[in-house]
């Protein structure tokens, strides 16, 4: 059990509970977890439960809700920390066509890194991704952390359109454009992997506490 978190307020029908303010996989796994045992409780009022890098935001009815009672709940699922899984599901793994048309920024990121662009690639590809947290537009997953050599910061001017299955850097995070919208990351290559499709059973691809493995296939 724990009490490094605080919970604050947001309007007359939200909390956030928050973490520790930093990047990190143990903590983010305890939001997510928090967020998870939250949602399996079933309790009558809740509207909605959004994990993020370090916090997770609870949308309640306060009609529904008794607030100290939500509260207390909130301090209890906070405290005792995620469990640890018997076996880890494997990566989600996604093929990337690097460079070109496709990746126009990755000469950009070769020369930030100040290496060649197969090594931008062998460097993006060496690492297993985790999905800290879903946002931006439906099916987004921000996942990191990137290698520090190749963590490009935001393009200075954003793009105004980004192509449907984009892969880009920003900082320490890498991530896939689910759809045509403005953005500013690196871009470095694209994937037919679609992130969100409202064809599929579950139309997004990606959750909170995903482990994301890249590799590179050859261009058309």
């Amino acid at each position: 059990m724990t009490d490094d978190f605080r919970i604050v307020p947001a309007g007359d029908a939200a909390v956030i509970v928050e973490f520790e303010e930093r990047i990190d996989a143990a903590i983010n796994a305890r939001a997510i977890a928090m967020a998870d045992a939250l949602g399996a409780s079933t309790q009558a009022g809740i509207r909605d439960i959004v994990p993020t890098f370090r916090s997770v935001a609870i949308y309640f009815d306060p009609l529904l809700i008794e607030y100290d009672r939500l509260l207390d709940r909130l301090r209890t699922l906070a405290a005792a920390g995620p469990s640890q899984p018997s076996v880890a599901p494997p990566p989600v793994r996604v093929p990337v066509q690097y460079g070109g048309e496709f990746g126009p920024d990755l000469p950009d990121v070769a020369r930030f890194a100040g290496v060649t662009e197969d090594e931008v690639v062998g460097l993006h590809t060496s690492t297993t991704y985790r999905v800290f947290m879903l946002g931006f537009v439906p099916g987004f997953a921000y996942m990191g952390p990137v290698d520090a050599r190749i963590a490009a910061p935001r393009r200075t001017t954003p793009r105004t359109k980004v192509p449907a299955g984009s892969v880009g850097i920003a900082g320490g995070q890498t991530g896939i454009y689910p759809s045509e919208t403005p953005g500013g990351w690196q871009i470095i290559g694209r994937t037919v992997v679609k992130p969100f499709d409202l064809q599929r059973p579950r139309a997004v691809l990606f959750a909170a506490g995903d482990m994301v493995q890249f590799y590179a296939v050859d261009r058309p």
